[in-house]
């Protein structure tokens, strides 16, 4: 785990990540609150590319709990057999569609506490919704960013809590909106786990990582 890096380096990394893409989103496909939901938990264990592909057909048929209840578990999960725990994910899908009917009148509430409350949504999940949907700066720790924030010393943490901690205490408040998508994709497309590309990384020379690659 790298050191916590100071003020100053950190706000010249969001600057840059900044400048190479002013406006990062996540990669998940959706068409509303409801729908983003769905996806980010049925992403859990799976690619955004292959949930994309899952839901194309299914979000043209079902894209309001109301509908995805009309379609039911069988329905569901004929759609989403592809991605990895797609049983247990069918089953999650129409039980948080139920409660949101039933609680909500088919809305999705904006609270983490009620969104945590939704079967098959965990803090990750909830967070990604109230960032992506409702434009709250939460941070979403994936693989990604944990691997990312101690590697490079932006966010360093034993744990997800702790990383996600350490980028709400460390990031400048001016990127939080979009410093969990900037650390995604770093470390989706550069940072990767096994071969970083830190030949190309535009945060090369600020970075702590002591294996850098050419």
């Amino acid at each position: 785990m790298a050191k916590q890096l100071d003020y100053h380096t950190i706000r010249e990394i969001f600057t840059r990540f900044q400048a190479v893409d002013p406006e990062p989103k996540g990669e998940l496909d959706h068409v509303n609150a409801y729908t983003l939901v769905v996806a980010v938990a049925l992403s859990a264990q799976a690619t955004d590319v292959g949930v994309n592909k899952a839901t194309k057909e299914l979000f043209k048929i079902a894209d309001t709990p109301e509908k995805m209840l009309a379609l039911g578990e069988e329905g569901v999960t004929e759609h989403i057999k592809t991605i990895g725990l797609y049983r247990n994910k069918a089953k999650n899908v129409i039980k948080l569609s139920r409660i949101l009917v039933d609680d909500y009148g088919g809305d999705v509430p904006n609270s983490r506490a009620a969104l945590e409350s939704l079967p098959g949504v965990g803090r990750k999940t909830a967070n990604v919704v109230l960032n992506m949907w409702w434009q709250y700066p939460a941070q979403a720790v994936d693989t990604h960013i944990f691997r990312v924030g101690n590697r490079t010393g932006i966010c360093p943490g034993k744990d997800v809590v702790a990383v996600e901690r350490a980028i709400e205490d460390h990031i400048p408040v001016d990127f939080q909106q979009h410093a969990h998508h900037w650390l995604i994709l770093h470390g989706r497309y550069t940072c990767v786990a096994r071969k970083p590309k830190c030949g190309v990384c535009v945060i090369r020379d600020l970075c702590q990582f002591e294996d850098k690659t050419e």
